[in-house]
């Protein structure tokens, strides 16, 4: 009998399938977790055992998963069970995939990035398969190429700047003088210089926030007025663009509610985000709208969430380019769309500052029918919002201390660059006076009733004598003496702080306690001429009279 003709035997195929369906749920390194319906652990592979700290999938077996898979946001931050897509996933029914964020491991509190999935059975009404695996090495090779990215960004944007800016000058008419063919081609140039100078420039934002450079810094906000705020700086571009342009409008809102012009909602955002999530979607809508069509932008509470819609009356997107519209550099491709410049990078960016902020971003269009974009963001109650309102309020106070006192300042006489004595200290201890040798000049002394203490020098130092007659600028150096009657210690110089302004000018008769003038002559170390003493004696002492008189000021 031929083998073709042979039947096969009967096999066991539900034990053989289960066989096989374990022996791949033990191998593959992604971890996998089924849930009932109530979220308590039916099974666990052992992936997902030692991914959760667990020590063996039969002691995750019956905990809730909640107790079980702990995540915060990729960038390390806690999560509201509101602003969680997993556990709202979890709790709806609803599908979840490639979530990015961190998982924190049993005991050990270690963070893994992880990918999560929750994909549910029967339409949601029984189980829920969670996956989750780990990323780091993808992360890793990620931060290399954004790395890559925004070094080759950073260092184009100099040549671009460059050749942007001489194309300026060359389309300008008082700087150059060109024909009307070549100013076409200008014109052209300028326009793609201008292209790559955004490329770069989105490229750059993209980066920061994928390599962890910018974080959001969330603050409690008035959702309606800061959308309207910013929505409403478009309306001279649509104006220009022919569009009819419109903040609050109750058309194309969700069905989940009504619009409500007076509702009041409450967020936590970062506002530069917000701003650059706005600005994305509105610049969008003017561009692939038509003229003549219609601008719509719309904020409402919806439960927990805050529901931000912009919604135009354009070309509309097909079923295949929704799906991959928030990819990077992803453009959809018809002849409608090749005419209107973009870097895809836009609505990428909304993406990734709607999840930096725990929200979410999706689309509805038909290709002809218009588009609306979604943002979905946490929401805070009133009490929260006035909370933490008060919490930031607190904070600046704390931030400016110097309001309460102002720095103390110097007055000007107190720090004065110090004075040299007329002459110099002896090793007795002197008030270092020197007579003025004409008789029309007063007595150079830098004693005076109101000063007779001695001072003493700090340090001996050896005679150091300039071989030419000191002037008033040498006299501010000790290593110069400045009076022509010098001994063998070098001169002190005695700050102004310790001298008090004399209540009436110095009288011709030098104090009682101060010694006989030293005779003039040099140390024996260092011989010096002596100089006429007509000369110098009165400006040193002239200066510092002077400087008393006036409160240590200069004239």
């Amino acid at each position: 009998m031929s083998l073709f003709n042979r039947k096969a035997k009967p096999v066991a195929a539900n034990n053989n399938s289960n066989s096989l369906s374990e022996m791949a749920l033990a191998t593959i390194h992604d971890g996998v977790v089924i849930t009932d319906r109530a979220g308590i652990v039916q099974y666990a592979n052992p992936a997902a055992a030692t991914m959760l700290d667990c020590n063996g999938p039969e002691n995750a077996i019956g905990l809730d998963y909640g107790l079980l898979i702990k995540i915060e946001s990729k960038e390390g931050r806690e999560l509201t069970e509101a602003e969680n897509p997993f556990i709202q996933a979890m709790k709806t029914g609803q599908s979840l995939e490639g979530y990015q964020a961190c998982l924190v491991a049993g005991a050990s509190a270690k963070r893994i990035p992880i990918a999560i999935s929750v994909i549910p059975a029967d339409g949601g009404q029984s189980n829920r398969i969670i996956t989750f695996r780990n990323i780091t090495k993808e992360l890793a090779e990620e931060g290399e190429q954004a790395e890559f990215i925004s070094t080759a960004s950073h260092e184009m944007r100099t040549p671009i700047a460059s050749i942007e800016g001489y194309l300026s000058l060359a389309l300008n008419p008082q700087t150059a003088t060109i024909d009307a063919r070549a100013k076409g081609y200008l014109e052209s140039a300028h326009n793609a210089s201008q292209h790559l100078g955004r490329l770069f420039r989105d490229l750059l934002d993209a980066t920061k926030l994928d390599d962890g450079q910018v974080r959001p810094h969330f603050e409690p906000v008035e959702m309606v007025g800061a959308v309207k705020q910013i929505a409403d700086t478009y309306i001279i571009p649509a104006k220009k663009a022919k569009l009819n342009f419109q903040f609050g409008s109750a058309e194309k809102t969700p069905s989940r509610g009504a619009h409500r012009l007076e509702q009041v909602v409450y967020g936590s955002v970062d506002m530069n985000f917000l701003r650059e999530i706005i600005d994305n979607l509105i610049e969008n809508a003017i561009k692939y709208t038509p003229e003549g069509g219609s601008i719509y932008v719309n904020v409402l509470g919806d439960g927990d969430r805050v529901l931000i819609n912009v919604t135009d009356t354009g070309i509309g997107i097909s079923a295949d380019d929704l799906q991959h519209i928030f990819q990077k550099f992803y453009r959809a491709d018809n002849s409608d769309t090749r005419t209107i410049g973009g870097t895809g990078l836009g609505l990428y960016l909304v993406k990734q500052r709607c999840e930096a902020m725990g929200g979410r971003v999706w689309a509805e269009s038909a290709f002809g029918e218009g588009s609306t974009f979604y943002v979905s963001l946490p929401r805070l109650t009133s009490e929260e919002y006035e909370k933490r309102m008060i919490a930031v309020r607190n904070a600046g106070m704390v931030r400016q201390p110097g309001t309460a006192a102002a720095p103390a300042q110097v007055v000007p006489t107190a720090i004065v660059a110090p004075v040299v004595s007329a002459t110099p200290v002896t090793p007795t201890p002197t008030t270092a006076p020197a007579a003025a040798p004409t008789a029309t000049a007063a007595p150079a002394t830098t004693a005076s009733p109101t000063n007779p203490a001695p001072v003493p020098a700090p340090t001996p130092a050896a005679p150091q004598v300039s071989p030419t007659p000191a002037s008033p600028a040498q006299a501010a150096t000790p290593a110069a003496p400045v009076a022509p009657t010098v001994s063998a210690a070098a001169p002190v110089a005695m700050p102004v702080t310790s001298v008090t302004p004399p209540a009436s000018p110095v009288s011709a008769t030098p104090a009682p306690a101060a010694p006989a003038p030293v005779a003039p002559t040099a140390p024996p170390a260092s011989p010096m001429p002596p100089a006429p003493p007509t000369s110098i004696a009165p400006i040193p002492d002239n200066t510092i009279l002077n400087n008393n008189q006036n409160g240590g000021k200069d004239e």
